[in-house]
């Protein structure tokens, strides 16, 4: 199912409920590139994608008006005056208070324009944002060769700028490695809960501190604990498709062993149900480490996930 371009919604559909929109741009990256590319694969592979979700049980299309707002303009020379153009082009997109949006990247750079769109959109909430994020970093690095604003860094400027409330911010995946102690140090100093796949499944199955596992092997009470405490806040979900190991999900640009598998990285976000999602944003496809399509096709399904969390609260 390819979403409908915005320029074929019928009237009687407007105005969105969400703005999906591809950002072709990958000069924030450190080591691969070629998530540029990302937004074109992902469109490919989502014409796989049905509209009815059977765990939640409700036709996305029914509940949402959602359509593909195209690419937003970039400049592959300059994050800065991408970042800005970000902000101009989603500034036209939808209705500023209803109209959701969701970024498809793209490097993880992309995700702070987003997150400062959504944040205006939800009325400047004080304190911030609650963001949900999933990657094998914690892009909390201060500055990588004199930038402050690469794939590296967009949560640390969120959390300074006041876009992210910390302490209600959840990274799950962490498993680095990191690029020092001082990441790691920033984003525990500011009260962010990390979840490794080690917290979410080495523990006791028998005897005292015995937790139920799901059928994948998942201990998901953290996260349970994560939405109820969050509530109706606004929140935000970020998703970097290398939290999920490379073995499931090949095409992206810092791989890292040891991670998630795909049904894993479904269910982490089936568990999310309940929150007040505002935005979102997919990122770090490579399609060209990819052959066979299976991680572009892992970013639409991730898509059609965080859509069916906004249409079963709609109920």
């Amino acid at each position: 199912m390819r979403y409908p371009r915005l320029a074929d919604v019928l009237p009687e559909n407007l105005p969105l409920d969400w703005a999906i929109y591809g950002v072709p741009f990958d000069s924030g990256v450190t080591y691969r590139p070629g998530a540029r590319f990302g937004p074109r694969s992902i469109r490919d592979e989502s014409q796989y994608i049905k509209r009815f979700h059977l765990g939640h049980n409700v036709d996305v299309c029914d509940r949402l008006s959602i359509a593909d707002a195209g690419d937003a303009p970039v400049s592959p020379f300059s994050i800065a005056s991408t970042l800005d153009l970000i902000d101009d082009f989603t500034s036209e997109l939808g209705d500023p208070v209803r109209t959701r949006l969701m970024a498809v990247g793209g490097d993880h750079s992309i995700a702070y324009a987003n997150i400062r769109a959504a944040f205006s959109r939800a009325g400047e909430p004080r304190g911030g944002l609650a963001l949900v994020h999933f990657d094998s970093h914690l892009d909390t690095v201060d500055v990588v060769w004199g930038e402050r604003f690469s794939h590296a860094s967009p949560f640390r400027r969120a959390i300074e700028e006041g876009l992210v409330d910390p302490k209600r911010m959840l990274s799950i995946g962490i498993k680095g490695p990191l690029n020092s102690a001082e990441d790691l140090a920033f984003a525990r100093g500011a009260g962010v809960t990390i979840l490794t796949p080690d917290d979410l499944m080495r523990t006791p199955t028998i005897g005292p501190g015995a937790t139920e596992r799901t059928p994948y092997g998942l201990r998901l009470s953290e996260v349970g604990a994560f939405v109820r405490r969050v509530g109706d806040a606004p929140a935000y979900v970020t998703f970097d498709v290398d939290v999920v190991d490379p073995a499931f999900a090949p095409g992206t640009g810092t791989p890292s062993i040891g991670g998630l598998t795909s049904a894993q990285a479904l269910e982490l976000i089936r568990e999310l149900r309940g929150i007040n999602l505002v935005g979102a944003d997919v990122v770090e496809v490579l399609p060209d480490r990819d052959v066979s399509g299976i991680t572009a096709l892992l970013a639409a399904q991730v898509m059609f996930e965080l859509l069916a969390l906004d249409a079963v609260s709609r109920r």
